[in-house]
């Protein structure tokens, strides 16, 4: 998020004057493109910064920030153009939102950073601020991994119950709003940030809400911030809502003879309420590929991965009714594990399961969809899908978060080859075309950026996108924050 306000900061505070090297810098703020994801800071953590020196930097960050979106603030009103302005998109015969189209409303672009600014981000970004044990919650800065920040909660017998992407950190995860593997349980981001503290375009620094669990003193700033893709503001601290580590949790995994038989089996386990805390499902192409990553020799068919947690008793009656339910549609070899390497190797076959797709084409690289749907539309979301996949002559993996409807599929296709590239497009194209019939959304938990801003009027029609316009220039009236993401640049008011 914001590589340009980051650097003008860090760099005009090491020389001790800020607002008016951040001025100076200006025109080079404008050489960086913002970009989006739920990797935008480096996930390596560098040794824990031990000297006054990080401590006092990290505390003047927001000021830093602050002074440089003040600077850009002051710069011409032509910086970017309208967001509703036509003349790029229409050199280009771009047709926004049409149902044919497999062409990207805007194309991203990539700025390569230099190390010494990765190594800057690292050491100022990337401590704890202050845990409150008996609160259970916890502050931190932007450029933290959630995987960094549990190895530090777990001597605390807590932990951030959201599990993106290995790399994710929580910045990115605030701009995303996203979710992973835990959400069935513990919910998406939206509900497990209390605060953030936000530097404005016009470089204001906004605490969105107090350290408060509940409040209903006037509007909700932080969730308008949480999603917002970078295009509202700059996170700078984050309070995080955090849960106990679990007494005990049981691990179970069964297999099916179709893809719909797994996703039904998901939908009874939340009807039955059992909460369990993660329903994940992987296809027979999946499974194939974790075979050959790993050198196993599991079924290759539809398979279903649970995770039940409480109290040692109360997990396992709910993997004895779980088991049941299996039994009643069509599930077989359904084992569970109780001790922890054994729970550790089965879900290493989940969470390596994108990179175990690269093994049967290594060359390639992989469109990922994220369609979502209400839950008892996923069982024929998933099949209408399958079967528009198995006749692609394509390699598709099927992967879901299938207890709370989101559905993933991996499209390995050759870059080098333009029709591969057509054909993962349209694919990705059919299964956001099928889950907005659904009353679903074209993106669960990955976010818009610019790939998929084509398909929001459908999904939220125009007087949505209007309104977040007029949010838009409300607090970024120059547009300099991460300029052409999320909004399509159709939409005017």
């Amino acid at each position: 998020m914001g590589f340009s306000f980051w650097l003008a900061g860090l760099r005009s505070f090491s020389k001790k004057s800020a607002f008016s090297n951040a001025l100076r810098n200006s025109s080079y703020l404008k050489k960086f493109q913002f970009s989006t994801s739920q990797n935008n800071l480096p996930s390596t953590i560098a040794e824990k910064c031990k000297t006054q020196f990080f401590s006092w930097s990290s505390s003047l960050l927001p000021l830093a920030l602050a002074a440089s979106a003040g600077s850009l603030a002051f710069q011409s009103q032509n910086i970017q153009p309208s967001l509703c302005e036509p003349s790029n998109l229409d050199s280009r015969k771009v047709s926004i939102g049409r149902k044919s189209s497999t062409e990207f409303v805007v194309k991203g672009i990539h700025k390569e950073v230099t190390q010494e600014l990765i190594d800057e981000l690292k050491a100022i970004c990337q401590r704890v601020k202050a845990l409150h044990i008996e609160d259970m919650d916890v502050v931190v800065e932007p450029g933290i991994g959630w995987m960094e920040l549990n190895e530090y909660l777990e001597p605390y017998g807590l932990f951030f119950p959201l599990d993106p992407g290995p790399g994710a950190t929580i910045g990115g995860m605030c701009a995303t709003r996203c979710s992973g593997s835990l959400a069935v349980r513990y919910g998406t981001m939206r509900d497990n940030v209390i605060s953030l503290k936000v530097v404005l375009a016009n470089g204001d620094i906004v605490k969105t809400a107090s350290r408060a669990r509940k409040s209903a003193a006037g509007y909700d700033l932080t969730r308008l911030m949480i999603g917002s893709e970078g295009t509202l503001g700059v996170v700078t601290e984050v309070t995080l809502r955090l849960q106990k580590i679990p007494e005990h949790s049981v691990v179970a995994m069964c297999n099916f003879p179709t893809i719909k038989d797994a996703a039904d089996v998901a939908i009874a386990t939340m009807l039955s309420g059992i909460q369990a805390s993660r329903v994940e499902l992987l296809d027979e192409v999946q499974v194939r590929a974790i075979n050959i990553a790993n050198a196993k020799n599991l079924p290759e068919v539809p398979t279903l991965m649970f995770e039940f947690i409480g109290t040692e008793a109360y997990s396992r009656e709910q993997t004895q009714i779980v088991q049941r339910i299996v039994s009643e549609h069509n599930g077989t070899d359904f084992v569970f594990a109780e001790d922890p390497q054994a729970k550790k190797e089965l879900w290493k076959i989940r969470k390596e399961a994108l990179w175990a797709c690269f093994t049967m084409e290594p060359n390639f690289e992989a469109m990922i969809s994220d369609v979502c749907v209400p839950l008892s539309h996923l069982a024929e979301l998933i099949s209408r899908s399958k079967q528009e996949l198995d006749a692609s002559p394509l390699i598709c993996v099927v992967i879901a978060h299938a207890g709370d409807g989101n559905f993933h599929t991996v499209i390995l296709f050759d870059p080098n080859q333009e029709e591969h590239r057509r054909e993962a497009e349209r694919l990705n194209q059919f299964m956001v075309y099928t889950a907005l019939s659904m009353e679903g959304t074209c993106t669960g938990e990955h976010g818009v950026g610019t790939g998929k801003m084509k398909y929001l009027e459908k999904e939220l029609g125009i007087e949505a996108l209007q309104t977040m316009k007029r949010i838009k220039t409300a607090l970024d009236p120059n547009n300099i924050m991460n300029p052409g993401k999320l909004i399509p640049p159709h939409v005017c008011f």
